[in-house]
């Protein structure tokens, strides 16, 4: 028997050492395993594309939950013969990783970005973006994850540099990505705009303002945006204001003097709240702005970008929204314009990054045009003809009708749909510097007066003399939602991409359904014209073990490294597993991780008991085996077609808790001491059977155990005899 059985099972010692055992081995690389002849050169394709952390910190065990489920499945299609690949990677997340850096610089130095200046910024982000990368990768790596690291790719790198080039360009060629005047949402204190998808809804008390307006009653909780409310809008059915018509005009006392107003019906009005009748301000609000929109409304701007009041507010021009807010109610109750005031609860708008308060502004931006129509002239999506007309709306909502794409669990579909029935074009420009760079240039002609300045959008800059680059950067969103096959090297025609793409599972967080889902749909439809993924995973959030989210303000994150330290790995892992249903959140804390230590060392001294017990016995051939121990071995079996069946339906929950439950309480509690008096007994054949039989539960327990606690297994699979692999990519063939 291996001496290292001798002591006690040490997670610290063991996982690192096994897992550069199988960096040396190259097992992770599919090429590298065909090679070596584990894998068949003709074997299906499996991939899974790492959702790519941001490198703006560490990982927590919310990640380390993301890792586990992709490695177990990666582990198990590995081991069923497929050559599988799971290609690693990081983003960006030009938002969050800038305002990093920016709020660093700012504690220490007391010097904004404008200070600095933009490369200097970019030269400091990019070596934050680096250490941060190195951290991420290291836990990575101490979580187990069996990912082919010689493909790691990142989203800002050179290769996905020319991929989102390659993109724009495209798109800016079929009309689907343009320049235009568009409501947009603003977060003041980030200075950027930012997509609907990043805005984050928190509850506020304030007061809900009932105002005269001339024959009518408004209410409103933002006074402040009133200076320029010129038009009264009421549903065309509303019978309590059927005397008013469609275009008429009035005089009335506002908030600076009299104004005329004029009254537009339109059905986006609400006849059950408030009165029935609001006032609009189409510079900042989107229901407002459509609105205009459908009724060719002038659009006035009340509050500048970094939210203070502009010239047309008056005497409160210059003020802060807050500090103004009092002052105009004041002002309007002196004229008798104040009906009513009564306590609110309402969801502000906030930005997820900085946490300011987003503030709707019209502004010059570039969109994505998800309504428009296209020629699709290749199509492998159900529903939709090669060479036929479609918009990116119709390929997202075609992809998961037909099924061709699923999502686990199966209700999210119904969000899923919701989302893109709402969707309006999607703005991708931001007012940052750390991103890719918007790919257009501009250059003054000197032409005849009004013509335009010429434009030129390409992958590289245009020739010549006194171009300008567009300072704004793209939205994250728009480089990762290439990720499935940019980092198969597209637009490169690339062996990987002709090998590995469709993806065949992508496992992530049901929070970015629609952040990075949906983008990918849309993006892998139009660019290669077919589904990005066969199946969405969705997991739910980690959170501690009072039920909050883990997050830095709370201090109650937890790093996998040190739960790798203080129990192993193997026991995190476990832990993130058993007892988690896709899509629902999770607790997790120590006590629970600890549990699954003990089964660690339970395993491992089954293992030490059953190498005791067969050493110096020759099992290279099966013996005659009692209708009892053959009975055993055929339990097992089933036990592992269940589990199999629990992993491929992606219910490793069940699985886990199968194995977990068949290891603990059948083979140690039950089987292993019922065979203790049979290896004192005077039968050499029934002794004999019994090493047999309990070997063979080692064994297969360990190829079961393997995808869910992939150190130990391998530890314990090297100390059994005629090892001719590594359990790693020794065959699954329940």
């Amino acid at each position: 028997m291996d001496p290292k059985f001798l002591s006690p099972y040490n997670p610290e010692e063991t996982e690192g050492r096994i897992y550069q055992l199988w960096l040396d081995l190259g097992v992770f690389d599919p090429d590298i395993c065909v090679k070596k002849g584990y894998t068949k050169a003709d074997a299906e394709p499996y991939l899974i594309v790492m959702p790519p952390p941001n490198v703006t910190g560490v990982l927590h065990m919310g990640h380390a939950l993301m890792i586990t489920i992709e490695d177990i499945l990666i582990r198990f299609a590995r081991m069923s013969g497929k050559r599988t690949l799971w290609l690693p990677g990081t983003d960006h997340a030009a938002i969050a990783t800038q305002a990093k850096v920016e709020k660093d610089i700012y504690k220490k130095e007391k010097r904004s970005r404008h200070d600095i200046g933009r490369d200097e910024l970019l030269r400091r982000i990019e070596r934050f973006a680096k250490e941060s990368h190195d951290t991420i990768v290291e836990q990575i790596k101490v979580t187990g994850a069996s990912c082919d690291w010689s493909r790691e790719a990142f989203t800002l790198d050179e290769v996905r540099t020319k991929a989102v080039r390659t993109m724009f360009k495209k798109m800016y060629d079929d009309g689907l990505v343009y320049r235009g005047q568009r409501i947009v949402n603003w977060d003041p204190k980030g200075q950027t705009t930012i997509s609907d998808d990043e805005i984050v809804y928190k509850e506020e008390g304030t007061t809900f303002y009932t105002f005269k307006y001339g024959p009518f009653e408004i209410a409103t909780a933002r006074p402040e945006t009133k200076f320029g409310d010129k038009y009264v809008v009421m549903h065309p059915d509303d019978k309590r204001y059927t005397k008013y018509k469609n275009g008429e005009k009035f005089e009335l006392e506002w908030i600076n003097g009299p104004i005329t107003a004029t009254v537009v019906k339109d059905p986006a009005i609400d006849m059950a709240f408030g009165t029935g009748v609001m006032t609009i301000t189409p510079w900042h609000s989107m229901v407002d702005f459509e609105i205009a929109e459908r009724h060719n409304l002038d659009k006035e701007q009340i509050i500048d970008t970094y939210g203070r009041l502009l010239s047309i507010a008056g005497e409160f021009a210059g003020k802060k929204i807050s500090e103004a807010r009092a002052l105009i109610v004041e002002k309007m109750r002196a004229k008798g314009l104040v009906v009513k005031e009564e306590a609110y609860t309402h969801n502000v708008a906030t930005a997820e990054r900085t946490g300011g308060l987003i503030e709707p502004q019209i502004m010059k931006q570039w969109f994505v045009a998800v309504n428009k129509e296209f020629t699709l002239p290749y199509s492998a999506i159900p529903g939709i003809a090669s060479g036929s007309k479609t918009t990116l709306k119709e390929i997202m909502r075609k992809v998961v009708e037909s099924r061709a794409t699923t999502i686990i669990p199966e209700h999210f579909e119904k969000t899923y749909f919701h989302w893109i029935d709402n969707l309006r074009d999607w703005c991708i420009s931001r007012q940052i510097w750390y991103g890719h760079r918007i790919p257009v240039w501009y250059r003054s002609t000197k032409l005849t007066a009004g013509q335009n300045d010429e434009v030129y959008a390409g992958v590289e800059a245009p020739d010549g003399e006194g171009w300008d680059q567009d300072p704004d950067t793209l939205d994250t969103w728009f480089s990762s939602g290439l990720w499935t096959f940019s980092t198969l090297g597209w637009p490169e025609k690339t062996k990987d991409l002709e090998t590995y793409h469709l993806t065949t599972v992508l496992e992530t967080g049901y929070e970015i359904l629609f952040f990075w889902v949906a983008r990918m749909i849309l993006m892998t439809g139009y660019a290669l014209g077919t589904i990005p993924f066969r199946t969405v995973y969705l997991h739910g959030t980690v959170r501690d073990a009072h039920g909050r989210k883990m997050s830095k303000s709370l201090g109650n994150g937890i790093d996998p490294i040190d739960i790798a330290k203080k129990f192993g790995a193997d026991a995190g892992r476990m832990a993130l597993i058993i007892g988690n249903t896709p899509g629902t959140d999770t607790r997790i804390s120590e006590d629970k991780v600890k549990a699954y230590k003990y089964f660690a060392n339970k395993l491992w001294n089954i293992s030490r008991f059953v190498l005791t017990a067969i050493e110096g016995t020759d099992l290279s051939k099966p013996p005659a085996l009692g209708e009892k121990d053959r009975a055993i071995l055929d339990e097992l079996t089933a036990i592992a077609k269940d589990i199999t069946e629990d992993i491929e339906a992606y219910r490793f929950y069940i699985a886990g808790e199968k194995i977990y439950h068949y290891v603990w309480h059948t083979f140690a509690d039950k089987i292993l001491e019922e065979c203790k008096p049979r290896f004192t007994g005077e039968d050499p054949a029934d002794k004999l059977s019994a090493q047999y039989m309990l070997f063979m539960l080692l064994e297969k327990s360990l190829v079961l155990l393997h995808p869910f606690m992939p150190f130990i297994t391998e530890e314990i699979w090297q100390s059994l005899p005629d090892r001719k692999r590594p359990l790693i990519v020794t065959p699954y063939d329940y």
